[in-house]
């Protein structure tokens, strides 16, 4: 088969991020994934299948397929963008290790046109299936959300052994620019005792020099209306400006790492 007619299943393309990777950047979103995270602000990426959700009373289908060149075409548009800037396409979802053949050529196909590639990920998949993607991947965001693995599996729906497994791998194979990012969830891992455990495991991975705290946010909460979910943190709010800057020096404390609150 031409890699350029592979298919995979998206539900959005968003341009013009510049949170998302190096320089203003395409994301392409990619429906499926194997956690629950109950903060997640894409409920409509979780399922594989193609859904119907509520927007603004009306519904709307969330999910197309789609072929590596149609998703090709959409991201060149903005090619010069992506050279001035240093930026380029990130996959995101969802997560794009879920749709393995379509995230490997798609990201090929960029880096043919010679574009940066970057992909937001947990690494929840067998190593084989992220050694295959890493030499067409420039960079790794990475999410290390707890180092407890029971907790980790009450609010995300899966354990983090196979998670903190990959990130090991991933560093020790050197071969794409690994950055650990960290959803600062309240109630989940906002205390510092946690955040710096998750610090010195981010500090011991080899080759890996900066890492992200991500601050919860709300956006995205009322999708669970439309697609007749329950949010599980109502009442929960996003941590204050002041306390961001005391974990970020927690974080920097003992990780020993660049630490930058958000992407």
């Amino acid at each position: 088969m031409d890699d350029l007619n592979v298919k995979g299943r998206i539900f959005d393309i968003q341009r013009y991020s510049i949170h998302d990777g190096n320089g203003i950047r395409t994301i392409v979103f990619l429906k499926g994934c194997a956690f629950r995270c109950r903060w997640c602000c894409n409920p409509e990426s979780q399922e594989y299948e193609i859904q119907k959700m509520k927007v603004q009373g009306k519904d709307k289908t969330i999910g197309k397929d789609v072929t590596v060149s149609e998703v090709l075409q959409e991201v060149l548009k903005d090619r010069n963008y992506y050279l001035r800037s240093g930026g380029g396409v990130t996959l995101s979802g969802g997560e794009a290790l879920c749709q393995p053949d379509f995230t490997y050529h798609l990201l090929h196909a960029c880096k043919e046109e010679g574009l940066h590639t970057a992909m937001e990920s947990t690494a929840f998949a067998k190593f084989t299936v992220i050694d295959r993607i890493l030499p067409v991947l420039d960079q790794y965001l990475m999410d290390i959300k707890h180092m407890n693995s029971e907790k980790h599996q009450l609010f995300t729906g899966q354990s983090n052994e196979l998670v903190l497994e990959n990130a090991e791998k991933i560093a020790a194979s050197g071969k794409t620019e690994l950055i650990i990012r960290v959803p600062v969830i309240p109630t989940f891992n906002h205390t510092d005792a946690e955040i710096a455990a998750i610090a010195e495991f981010a500090g011991s991975l080899p080759g890996v020099k900066e890492m992200n705290l991500l601050p919860y946010h709300r956006l995205g909460s009322d999708k669970y209306d439309g697609l007749n979910r329950e949010y599980l943190l109502k009442g929960i709010m996003p941590p204050m400006i002041e306390e961001m800057e005391r974990l970020k020096k927690v974080a920097e404390r003992h990780s020993g790492l660049i630490v930058k609150i958000g992407g």
